[in-house]
């Protein structure tokens, strides 16, 4: 016979709609709030803004990548063509770069793809198989028409009672915790 505990996870609040949580996400923001996140069915412009996000640093990562790419591509097709089998092929000088451009290229782009594939998984915490927010019952509503707010337990600033009055004063509705089964 196997002991189930539950623990909360978070708490959640639908919101009536794009301007109300819009204007939730900004208090949340400003109430000091870090661990929390906006639903809804389709994207808001302006609500990165209203959660206080920073810009992501995956471009930067990105565009390192295609620099790395290209050097390295370009490097090894030189060393390989000048320096460790040169071959004086129709009077072309040892290093003719135009040749390499297609290669180059394309491992530029290659190690990028592969850097933003594998740095978005990194940023956004996956693979992770089940979010608490998909237990609840009220948040398959989200996919049609339906806006919510969900606040993590590691919040600094989570606590069970104040959150849950907090998501109501901002205008939440139907708020409740999130719980699920630990073993």
């Amino acid at each position: 016979m196997s002991n189930k505990v539950i623990k909360t996870v978070g708490a959640i609040a639908r919101f009536r709609g794009t301007g109300h949580l819009l204007e939730a996400a900004t208090r949340m923001q400003e109430s000091g709030y870090k661990k929390y996140d906006c639903h809804s069915p389709f994207p808001i412009h302006g609500l990165d803004k209203a959660m206080g996000l920073k810009r992501s640093s995956l471009g930067w990562l990105v565009g390192l990548a295609a620099i790395i790419g290209t050097t390295g591509a370009l490097a090894l097709q030189w060393w390989t063509a000048s320096i460790d089998y040169p071959l004086v092929i129709s009077g072309k000088p040892l290093f003719s770069y135009q040749a390499f451009v297609p290669v180059t290229f394309a491992i530029g782009v290659l190690l990028s793809a592969f850097t933003a594939l594998i740095g978005m998984l990194a940023f956004n915490g996956l693979p992770r198989f089940n979010h608490p927010v998909f237990n609840s019952d009220q948040f398959k509503g989200v996919s049609d028409d339906l806006f919510f707010i969900s606040v993590e337990v590691n919040d600094p600033q989570f606590d069970e009672t104040r959150t849950i009055q907090f998501l109501e004063s901002i205008g939440g509705t139907n708020c409740e915790l999130l719980q699920e089964n630990e073993e």
